[in-house]
């Protein structure tokens, strides 16, 4: 198996541990991930000003993708979201594919719509396959409860999105079942984080996420796990400013699912970058057991 990996504009400056815990674990379980050095940012950040822009930024990257024959993936939930849109957009409206590759012709680019856009957890459940994870397994957790945040962008819009059932989706919580963590029911698991009007609303953001937080400590979890760059951000810098400023008495510490897989494949910790975090993870290795 080879993709084409997005890796997102975030993760090289805040959340390097996302990038190196996901080579490390795509390289353990043999799926090759190639980095096009030319790929751009999904556009996200532009959508609002100009939706040409944001058009030709996603489809570019699928065109360089297209271009090597291989579907595109990414660790990025905002990437993922804003790529599938474009993605669907290109292949529904024949017009706007031709307006876009006008542009992408200046680079000797087309995009035809002949690949996929997926997300990495897509591919470790319906690619890989939970069978074939869990026998790479040499440890795994016990007595662990993780509140599991899917996050907006992967599940909405529904028809665009694809990715699981929008209101009860189960990939990601099963995901962390094979981990032998127990993936808790709580009820703020499909609200946003708070992320996207950070910086624009900042008490509604903080407000956001201390609910989720506050739902998901009293759910009895010990820490959660999330698979967006922006989410994991907001889970840890943001929640470490809202322990003085918003009466938080309690921290609940936040874990890429690469991290989580990680540790049970055998990756070292380091390696991992479980010691990168903001909020200390490194507790959750005092819950494996081996196999």
């Amino acid at each position: 198996m080879k993709y084409a990996l997005l890796r997102c504009c975030t993760t090289p400056i805040f959340l390097k541990q996302y990038e190196s815990s996901t080579d490390a674990v795509f390289r353990t379980i043999g799926v090759e991930l190639v980095d096009i050095q030319e790929f751009n940012c999904c556009g996200y950040p532009i959508k609002n000003l100009s939706h040409e822009a944001y058009l030709v930024s996603s489809a570019r990257n699928l065109a360089l993708a297209e271009q090597r024959g291989l579907n595109l993936t990414t660790i990025c939930n905002c990437c993922y979201g804003s790529t599938k849109y474009v993605d669907h957009v290109l292949k529904q409206d024949p017009a706007k594919r031709r307006q876009t590759n006008l542009v992408l012709e200046k680079e000797n680019l087309h995009y035809d719509g002949n690949i996929e856009v997926r997300h990495i957890l897509d591919i470790l459940y319906n690619d890989v396959g939970l069978d074939v994870l869990k026998e790479k397994m040499v440890r795994t957790f016990k007595n662990l409860k993780i509140a599991t945040h899917y996050g907006c962008h992967l599940l909405r819009p529904r028809k665009i999105a694809q990715f699981d059932k929008a209101d009860s989706p189960h990939i990601f919580d099963e995901l962390v079942g094979i981990t032998g963590a127990n993936s808790i029911t709580w009820k703020e698991k499909l609200e946003c984080c708070g992320s996207p009007v950070w910086g624009i609303n900042d008490n509604l953001s903080s407000d956001l996420t201390r609910k989720k937080i506050k739902n998901a400590w009293e759910s009895g979890d010990e820490y959660l796990c999330v698979a967006c760059p922006y989410c994991k951000l907001q889970f840890s810098r943001v929640q470490r400013m809202l322990l003085p400023m918003k009466g938080l008495d309690h921290q609940l510490p936040s874990i890429l699912y690469t991290q989580l897989l990680g540790l049970c494949l055998g990756i070292d910790a380091d390696l991992l970058g479980i010691h990168q975090n903001e909020l200390d993870i490194s507790g959750i290795v005092n819950f494996l057991t081996l196999m």
